[in-house]
């Protein structure tokens, strides 16, 4: 009778374990899917080169929305993104000097009626509906839209001549997805999200020969 006992409490508890094991690898897979969806946004590429006498810049991204700003946008956010290209002079006596700035704005947005997606391009800040000054585009999909944002090529900043051939200069690069355009709702909802709170930075100095 005891060997029996024993038999079977083995049994059960080895199918217990068994059973406790597959629903923590099931847990782990859900929290690792979880994390891989979230929003994430890496810097690839960032490169200054010399064009036509200008000073360009060439950025590539790895920026994925992730299900929640996604869910946003289908249901009729629209989301504004905005890089910043800064070019300062070294001072040694004072704050660095701001040679010149340039934008980008991008405002994406769902069409319900044609399930297409639109994405306006400008220089200038895009607020509310006034994208008369912008370039607009539309696609078939999400993934073509973001292709268009995660790569800002021959981005002219500023006129060579501007520039001090001698100095150390840089620039100072920065894009984010702009919150402040937001209805003010949203913009306190998306305070304390790490989803909406997409943003990288980082800065390249010039070289010399470069802007000689």
């Amino acid at each position: 009778m005891m060997g029996f006992i024993t038999h079977c409490w083995r049994k059960n508890g080895l199918e217990l374990l068994s059973s406790l094991a597959r629903l923590l690898c099931v847990g782990i897979l859900s929290i690792s899917t979880a994390w891989a969806q979230n929003a994430s946004i890496e810097l690839t590429e960032l490169k200054a080169l010399r064009e036509n006498g200008n000073l360009v810049l060439n950025a590539q991204m790895s920026l994925e929305l992730g299900p929640v700003l996604e869910d946003a946008l289908v249901k009729g956010l629209a989301l504004h993104f905005v890089a910043e290209a800064e070019i300062l002079r070294d001072r040694w006596y004072w704050t660095d000097a701001q040679v010149g700035v340039s934008h980008r704005y991008y405002r994406l947005a769902f069409q319900p009626l044609t399930r297409r997606w639109r994405l306006n391009v400008s220089s200038e800040p895009i607020a509310g509906t006034g994208l008369a000054g912008s370039i607009s585009q539309s696609f078939e999909t999400l993934g073509e839209a973001l292709s268009v944002i995660r790569r800002q090529s021959a981005w002219r900043l500023i006129d060579l001549q501007s520039l001090t051939p001698d100095a150390r200069q840089r620039i100072r690069y920065n894009f984010k997805l702009d919150v402040s355009q937001l209805p003010r709702p949203f913009q306190i909802a998306a305070g304390g999200q790490s989803d909406w709170n997409l943003q990288v930075s980082r800065t390249l100095r010039l070289n010399q020969d470069l802007v000689r």
